[in-house]
C-alpha cells in the first residue's frame, strides 16, 4: 500500500498514478488537515478513472468519517483503535483498517468484528512481533505500517504481515526499483 502524506493535491495524484502502474493497488491519501482532504478528493478522482479505489488515512474522529466519506473514500485508516470511528466508517460502508500494538488492541478489533488490522509502527515492533502474533491470533491480517521500505518490506512479507505500506520511502528514487521487484 502507498501511503501519500503531506503532498499538495497534483503531487499526490502524480505519485498515485506512479504507484499505480507501478502494480501498487492500493493507494491511503491521509486527510488530517485541509490539503490532505483537497489531495484526497483528487486522487479519489483519478483512481475513479482508473477503476481504482481509494483510502483516506489518518482517520481519528466521527468528523473525519463523514467527510473522507463524502470525498469518496473508499477505506479508512487509522494509527489507533477506535472502536467508534470502526464502526462509523463500516456505518459508511468503508471497511476500516486500524492501527494495533499490542495483543490488547488486536482482541478489541476483533471483538468489534474487524479482522484486519495495521502493525504500527511496523519498525519498533519489528517482523518477530507479527510473527509472535499470528500464534494467538492465526486468521489475523496485518499490514505492516511505520518505517518500512523496500530494504526491509520483505522480512515482514515473510513474517506474515499480509501486506506492507510505503510512505516516505515513496520519495527516493532508489527505494522505487526495491518495491518493484516485491
Amino acid at each position: 500500500m502507498a501511503i501519500l502524506r503531506g503532498l499538495p493535491p497534483a503531487d499526490t495524484v502524480a505519485l498515485a498514478t506512479r504507484a499505480w502502474d507501478l502494480g501498487i493497488g492500493v493507494v491511503e491519501v491521509p486527510a488530517r488537515d485541509a490539503q490532505g482532504m483537497e489531495a484526497l478528493r483528487a486522487t479519489v478522482r483519478a483512481g475513479a478513472e482508473r477503476g481504482v479505489r481509494v483510502g483516506a488515512g489518518t482517520v481519528v474522529d466521527l468528523g473525519q468519517v463523514r467527510e473522507v466519506a463524502a470525498c469518496g473514500a473508499a477505506f479508512t485508516v487509522a494509527p489507533g483503535f477506535d472502536p467508534e470511528v470502526m464502526a462509523a466508517s463500516r456505518e459508511a460502508a468503508m471497511p476500516h483498517l486500524p492501527g494495533v500494538a499490542s495483543p490488547t488492541d488486536v482482541q478489541g478489533v476483533l471483538r468489534a468484528g474487524g479482522r484486519w488490522v495495521k502493525a504500527f509502527p511496523a519498525s519498533v515492533l519489528g517482523p518477530d512481533w507479527i510473527r509472535a502474533l499470528h500464534g494467538p491470533f492465526p486468521d489475523l491480517r496485518v499490514v505492516a505500517t511505520g518505517g518500512v521500505d523496500g530494504r526491509n518490506a520483505r522480512t515482514f512479507l515473510d513474517a506474515g504481515a499480509a501486506m506492507v505500506a510505503v510512505g516516505s520511502a515513496l520519495g527516493d528514487p532508489e527505494q522505487i526499483p526495491l518495491l518493484t521487484a516485491l
